[in-house]
């Protein structure tokens, strides 16, 4: 392959990389294949990222931007704390990729900026949605626990599905559980 210049490095990378850690998970993805997947030179995702914590930490931002962006959407929409958990789900799923690596601070930059800013506007965002129920600290970190749960538990194939077609279904249907 000969290397060219690419318009939208960043984003070739990063598409890359979400292609790669849904066929592979995020431990088996390298600088090299994110190069070859994204049609540059080997040298064009080093020399954006630095390294392969660097794209795992983009990616995590980004991730926690599109999961803010979707908490907020869910609760302008609904004013409803269950749908906000079940948006949470929809998430997971919908940008499994993003959502394998926003929660294995082993694999990115746990200091870098962006990432702090987007995560603490992500968890702004749970925080806000469980101050409307009694002791909202105990209560948000039961929804997300519960949430988060269901979702990796939804991803991960360890549910018995039968009986849970629809992840946005099942998650309310858990959420009103604890949330009625």
């Amino acid at each position: 392959m000969s290397p060219y210049h690419h318009g939208d490095l960043r984003r070739a990378v990063l598409d890359a990389a979400v292609v790669a850690i849904t066929e592979n998970g995020p431990a088996g993805i390298s600088l090299r294949d994110l190069a070859r997947r994204a049609g540059v030179s080997h040298a064009g995702p080093v020399h954006h990222f630095g390294d392969k914590a660097g794209v795992l930490t983009a990616l995590a931002a980004e991730g926690f931007e599109l999961l803010a962006d979707t908490l907020a959407d869910a609760k302008e929409q609904t004013r409803d704390f269950v749908e906000v958990g079940v948006a949470y789900v929809r998430f997971a799923i919908e940008h499994r990729a993003h959502f394998e690596v926003m929660f294995r601070p082993d694999l990115y930059r746990r200091d870098d900026e962006t990432l702090t800013a987007a995560r603490d506007r992500a968890g702004d965002l749970l925080a806000d949605g469980a101050a409307s129920v009694s002791d909202a600290g105990m209560a948000g970190v039961a929804a997300w626990s519960l949430m988060h749960g269901f979702a990796n538990l939804w991803l991960t194939g360890a549910l018995r599905t039968e009986h849970l077609e629809n992840p946005d279904a099942a998650a309310r249907a858990i959420a009103r559980i604890l949330f009625p």
